[in-house]
């Protein structure tokens, strides 16, 4: 086990923002660390701590668009409760309880600024910025996660306890998925800016010493279930479209059955037969791995903008002051094709790479789009999704 210290500001500018590794270069954190083992950070950002103030985040969870979760525990029972939370059910919070508000990034600006700082991982890992307020004692129990995640104190103080858990036993009956019997390895307590990395099988529990706050950046690990699920309902989505599997299922060849309840083996080798003409390369998983994880949460809805600008005006506009992917959208690219909130877009290959600096910086600059007409397909791609409320002028 590591730990890492570097004295850096939040001040740093857009695209050269501080490490948030330490001495660590994002290479010799993902040949070292990343999915193998912990890594304690301290003072990752110096000086963070009180950038979402206790009551902003109580009233994030008063909203319907925002997810929201209640955990309240005492030396016997646990209590979990889905918002949104009125003001006059907040004010019966007693005890040991923790609020956990999920997609902060999505309607908070600072936490989409926040992300920035780890995007030496790919977007196509990332699920959200959750954050939680917890006062003292408070906190969710020893569990394991299906996410590698950054564990970013904010005010306060936590303490977190960690082991490499080999019994994964629950107790049963617990509204939240608590392991029975932790036996952790590891014991720290983390001060604000100070940074905890975790690989998706690593159990924790973190325990508030006093009010504190902390902020989750999370990446995906979809177990291979849930993936071929997801797959296999793209792929019959493809399927109908797909004029390479005709015909229907026939037996001219029928014999009497001695058992008319019998599933025969003829049926079940011609049903075999006609199931491997279903056939999948890997554009179908690129484009199955793009329209998927480009897709927003649940729920997400964009709203047109009002007033909205002429295509004319719009070129002009962010030929000024550039622009910027609503904090909601989510875009990815794969060998020339690009994806945007669960849709493929097709682009004409002079378009690429402004989009690629999109997907990746997600805006894009007034100085790139200022030898741009406003007629040309980039333009005009950028315009529909303006009025989509897919990205908005400005940076």
């Amino acid at each position: 086990m590591t730990t890492q210290t570097r004295r850096k500001g939040l001040s740093a500018p857009k695209h050269e923002q501080a490490s948030v590794l330490g001495t660590l270069t994002p290479e010799e954190f993902l040949r070292d660390y990343w999915q193998k083992k912990p890594l304690l950070i301290r003072q990752a950002i110096p000086g963070f701590g009180d950038a979402l103030p206790r009551d902003a985040l109580l009233e994030l969870a008063r909203r319907e668009d925002v997810e929201s979760r209640f955990v309240a525990h005492d030396s016997t029972e646990w209590q979990v409760t889905r918002g949104p939370f009125s003001k006059a059910q907040q004010k019966r919070w007693k005890g040991k309880w923790t609020v956990l508000i999920q997609g902060v990034n999505l309607v908070f600006p600072f936490g989409d600024q926040l992300l920035k700082r780890f995007n030496f991982i790919p977007h196509a890992r990332l699920d959200d910025l959750m954050v939680s307020y917890a006062t003292d004692g408070g906190g969710v129990g020893p569990h394991i996660d299906n996410y590698d995640v950054f564990l970013l104190q904010g005010t306060g103080r936590r303490r977190w306890r960690i082991g490499k858990q080999t019994d994964q036993r629950l107790i049963e009956g617990a509204p939240l998925k608590i392991l029975r019997d932790f036996q952790p390895e590891h014991d720290w307590i983390l001060e604000p800016g100070d940074m905890l990395y975790l690989p998706s099988d690593w159990a924790h529990d973190g325990t508030a010493e006093g009010e504190c706050m902390t902020w989750s950046i999370g990446f995906r690990t979809a177990p291979a279930q849930e993936l071929a699920a997801q797959f296999l309902d793209f792929l019959q989505d493809h399927l109908a479209d797909n004029s390479t599997i005709t015909g229907r299922y026939a037996d001219p060849d029928l014999q009497r059955q001695e058992h008319p309840g019998e599933i025969s083996e003829a049926m079940v080798r011609k049903v075999s037969e006609l199931l491997r003409l279903i056939q999948w390369d890997e554009a179908l998983v690129r484009d199955f791995l793009g329209a998927s994880l480009s897709e927003p949460k649940a729920h997400v809805f964009f709203d047109a903008p009002e007033p909205t600008l002429s295509l004319a005006a719009f070129g002009k506009r962010v030929k000024k002051d550039g622009l910027h992917l609503d904090a909601r959208s989510r875009m990815l690219f794969a060998q020339g094709a690009f994806y945007l909130n669960g849709e493929t877009v097709v682009a004409p290959p002079e378009s690429h790479a402004a989009l690629i600096s999109l997907a990746d910086l997600r805006e894009l600059r007034a100085s790139t789009l200022a030898q741009e007409a406003a007629n040309t397909p980039l333009f005009e791609c950028l315009y529909d999704w303006y009025e989509c409320g897919f990205l908005h002028p400005g940076t």
